[in-house]
């Protein structure tokens, strides 16, 4: 076996420079993903496009939305369209977001809730970025354990929405920010692990893991920390 071949634990062999290039595409991609998601969120918050999107309506167009668009990037990932159709994703979630984002600036600290959400996420990627480098034990046992955490959280979720508990709304957050970070983590090894070979399937993972992140993190802090004049 060459130097730059590695085999891992569940039987994956790919060299050390196919490896890199993956992670290093994906968090260019990653980066990229940022600006339509910015643009979404901001046009949602200025034209309040999103406002009606409230109780069941909101949830048909979240998830219909959001399972087609992963559907189609799934489809298109091996061709000359799928950097678009994610890119198209990531701005549908901006939008999504925009009504949490609008809920928060409406508080008279918003803006600085907004921001300490955002390094918060930006934290978290560090340090699942630095432990996953170092960690060398494989974790894809991990898997279905936070397959079933984060299906519980979405049920709950779904189940919130028809409810409307503050503190349900706190507990799910709470959660969804430890199952994700976990699963940012698991996601970010089988980058560079080799156990996931194409940069936009990467990508797609991992934003839906610092997506959660960061939203859950800003109802904590709009729940909890949003000042009224």
């Amino acid at each position: 076996m060459t130097d730059n071949v590695q085999t891992l634990d569940y039987g994956v062999a790919t060299s050390v420079e196919q490896r890199n290039k993956v992670l290093r595409n994906t968090y260019w991609l990653l980066a990229l993903s940022l600006l339509p998601t910015v643009l979404g969120a901001w046009l949602g918050v200025a034209t309040g496009i999103t406002r009606s999107l409230t109780g069941g309506l909101g949830l048909i167009v979240f998830l219909g939305g959001a399972f087609g668009f992963i559907f189609a990037i799934e489809k298109t990932k091996n061709s000359a369209a799928g950097v678009p159709v994610l890119l198209g994703f990531t701005f549908f979630m901006g939008l999504m977001l925009s009504r949490l984002i609008a809920m928060v600036l409406g508080f008279s600290n918003g803006s600085s809730l907004v921001m300490t959400a955002f390094a918060g996420t930006a934290g978290v990627m560090f340090v699942m970025a630095s432990l996953a480098t170092v960690i060398k034990r494989d974790l894809s046992g991990m898997s279905k354990w936070l397959f079933a955490g984060a299906l519980v959280i979405m049920v709950a979720a779904i189940i919130n929405v028809f409810v409307g508990s503050t503190m349900m709304m706190a507990v799910i957050s709470t959660l969804a920010i430890a199952v994700f970070s976990a699963y940012l983590l698991y996601d970010l090894k089988q980058v560079i692990d080799g156990g996931e070979t194409n940069y936009i399937s990467a990508t797609l993972a991992i934003y839906l893991d610092l997506f959660n992140i960061f939203q859950s993190l800003l109802a904590l802090l709009g729940i909890f920390g949003g000042e009224r004049d």
